[in-house]
């Protein structure tokens, strides 16, 4: 082994010869990297050797190359990459096809070569590196349509990424990012070639020598890539995503009009294929630049409210024949997204508003209006506070079980000061399930706070207090103190502390509020506090470290006890379980020498 490393470390000889030499590294320098380099080497040959010594003599030997780098810039020396650069970026290779080959499943550590690769300047490595990768892991296809984006970006192959594109779709036949990646490659070749072709034409060369078909310029192999997919994959979604590829490229209208009827003839029964028709209407008039056309605000926002119009009347085309809840929800969809658009044209505004509440009523008439566009319908009609109210409870009635529906609505019923605010609360709880109606419980109470006189938030409650649902039981505990300290002071939250204090579930919060409160007082009762922790102790002793440090903290203090840390600590190591006693003690250590 000793005479592998030492020939490795001679066989770097002549490059630190030459970075002595032209002044890039001093005599001192190179010994010390003849030192670390030995060392390196040592770990890469031991018997039993690690993935972390292979990238730490990667990482090595790239910090090199990047000194190298910033030596050169500093000093103006150009010469001599061959003899200094190229023998380390040949040893880097060496060391990544041997750590990739003793490590195939680890898929970072190729990209890192491939990384490597590319920012070196080696591309010629590139589909070596791929080869061997996707010997291995064919079964992803992210790794071909990397590789096939390498042999066309990088190696400006066009042919070799479509070899590579065709032998990943025998491994993932059906698989729709592959045909999307694929379909756009034959696109960005034929966009190339008619970009050759003028230039060629501008410098008006004899085009004699080369070959540009015709068809392949306007996209045909593109157009037999769509085919084959869409054959394969019957999915609306996925043609749409191939027409957005299509778009992007200028010299598609055969193409784009050829998926255009393939998605009126195919998928005529799918939402997305009216949402796309209509939008496409309003986007033609973009495309145009009739906008561009117009000279004044007025004139823009007439002609965007005309091929707005345009776009509703194929969506009520597709209602005739679709008349689901996906189709309204597209149609909806489209008629918010035109409102939320920003106009100082207030006639264009108004129009947008009133088309839109329109359509959400037609919609709720059929009762095709998904739960979250009421919340959306809620907030349009916001301006006018009857309507937004009405809109609420025909939420409620159509999503009777609904807890975000009933919250919505009773929102608006408090902000309105509705008399039927307390009938309402009760008629929410009646339907929602119990062990979802936290949020209204929670609702409730503040309303109530606010808005009934003390005695009936109280009665509130109490019957909170008692619900079979725990985190019910257990939140309105906390708020019943809270409350009760808040609006009648420290003797009634006492007073309600000790009328629950054997009524179980309770939370951790509830002690430590009444701990908060005491301690909020002048004169703080001790023995009121040491209550107070043992009873959260009886309850969370067994697994909460911090409730045991935060009552030794307390003795700590001024107002208690010190010889009484002794005692607690023993208890805290008798009643904590697992992990938390180790946490304990950690903590506790770090409590005693001053550290928290």
């Amino acid at each position: 082994m000793a005479e592998i490393i030492q020939q490795r470390v001679e066989d770097r000889i002549p490059e630190l010869e030459q970075l002595e030499r032209v002044g890039l590294f001093t005599k001192k320098e190179v010994k010390a990297m003849i030192k670390k380099a030995t060392a390196l080497e040592y770990k890469l040959h031991r018997i039993t050797i690690s993935k972390e010594d292979f990238i730490t003599y990667i990482q090595h030997e790239i910090n090199v190359l990047e000194l190298i780098k910033k030596r050169r810039l500093r000093i103006g020396y150009t010469f001599k990459r061959e003899e200094i650069e190229f023998p380390v970026i040949n040893r880097i290779h060496n060391v990544f096809r041997r750590a990739t080959a003793k490590w195939k499943d680890d898929v970072q550590l190729w990209l890192s070569h491939v990384a490597f690769t590319k920012k070196w300047n080696t591309k010629a490595q590139l589909s070596k590196i791929f080869s061997s990768l996707l010997a291995i892991h064919s079964d992803k296809p992210a790794l071909w349509i990397m590789a096939a984006k390498c042999e066309m970006e990088d190696r400006n192959s066009s042919e070799s990424a479509r070899h590579l594109f065709l032998r990943a779709l025998r491994f993932h036949p059906e698989n729709k990012k592959v045909y999307q990646e694929y379909f756009r490659m034959e696109l960005m070749h034929a966009e190339k070639l008619r970009k050759q072709q003028k230039e060629l034409e501008q410098a008006q060369m004899d085009l004699g020598e080369y070959e540009f078909s015709p068809e392949i310029m306007n996209g045909k192999l593109a157009e037999v890539v769509y085919k084959d997919a869409t054959e394969k994959i019957k999915d609306v979604d996925f043609v749409l995503s191939l027409l957005k590829i299509a778009e992007i490229f200028d010299f598609t209208k055969e193409l784009k009009d050829l998926i255009t009827q393939d998605l009126q003839s195919r998928y005529a029964d799918d939402p997305l294929t009216w949402d796309y028709m209509a939008k496409r209407e309003l986007e033609a008039g973009l495309g145009a630049g009739m906008g561009a056309e117009l000279p004044t605000a007025k004139g823009r926002a007439t002609d965007i409210a005309r091929r707005e119009e345009r776009c509703c009347q194929v969506y009520e085309e597709g209602l005739k024949s679709l008349n689901t809840e996906a189709m309204w929800t597209c149609y909806i969809t489209f008629c918010l997204d035109r409102f939320k658009r920003k106009t100082n044209v207030q006639d264009l505004k108004e129009k947008r508003q009133a088309r839109l509440l329109v359509v959400f009523q037609r919609a709720h008439d059929s009762s095709m209006l998904q739960e979250a566009l009421y919340r959306k319908w809620v907030l349009v009609s916001a301006g006018d506070a009857d309507s937004a109210a009405q809109v609420a409870i025909a939420a409620t009635e159509r999503f009777s079980q609904s807890v975000e529906t009933w919250s919505c609505s009773l929102q608006i019923s408090v902000q309105l000061g509705s008399a039927n605010a307390g009938r309402l609360f009760q008629e929410a709880l009646k339907h929602v399930n119990p062990k979802e109606s936290l949020p209204l419980w929670l609702l409730q109470v503040e309303w109530s706070a606010s808005s009934q006189n003390p005695e009936e938030t109280e009665s509130l409650f109490q019957k909170g207090i008692i619900s079979p649902v725990p985190s019910v039981s257990t939140e309105m505990k906390e708020k019943y103190l809270d409350w009760s300290y808040r609006t009648s002071g420290y003797k009634k939250a006492r007073k309600t502390f000790t009328s629950l204090n054997e009524n179980r579930p309770f939370s951790k919060a509830f002690f430590t509020r009444m701990i908060q409160i005491e301690k909020e007082q002048d004169s703080p009762n001790m023995n009121n506090l040491r209550d107070y922790y043992e009873r959260a102790l009886r309850e969370f002793g067994s697994t909460d470290d911090d409730l045991w440090l935060d009552y030794i903290r307390e003795e700590l203090s001024t107002r208690g006890k010190a010889e009484n840390c002794g005692r607690i600590h023993w208890r805290a190591m008798k009643s904590l379980e697992g992990e938390h006693v180790e946490r304990f003690i950690a903590k506790y250590t770090l409590l005693q020498t001053g550290h928290i």
